[in-house]
C-alpha cells in the first residue's frame, strides 16, 4: 500500500492546482481529461522513481494515473489528513 501525503504536509506552502497540472505527462492529461466528464478531479502529483504518479478522486473514490497514462481505480492510496 502506498501512503501519498499531501501538499500541504510537506511543504510549507500547498501547490496550486495549475502548478500540479503541469507536473504530468501528456498521456496522464489526455486520461484525466477524460476522467473530467465523470467527476474525477486531480488531487496532486507525486514523483516516484517510476515517474509522476497523479491521484485523482471522484467523491471518495481514489485512483491513480502512471506515467504512461494507465489508470488504476483499484489504487491502495491512504492519503493523510
Amino acid at each position: 500500500m502506498q501512503i501519498a501525503q499531501q501538499p500541504q504536509d510537506r511543504r510549507s506552502t500547498e501547490l496550486e492546482q495549475s502548478e500540479h497540472w503541469y507536473l504530468m505527462t501528456a498521456e496522464q492529461k489526455i486520461a484525466l481529461y477524460s476522467l473530467h466528464r465523470f467527476g474525477y478531479r486531480l488531487l496532486f502529483v507525486r514523483h516516484l522513481p517510476s515517474g509522476p504518479l497523479a491521484v485523482i478522486a471522484q467523491h471518495d473514490q481514489v485512483a491513480s494515473i502512471d506515467q504512461d497514462g494507465v489508470v488504476d481505480f483499484d489504487a491502495e492510496i491512504q492519503l493523510r489528513e
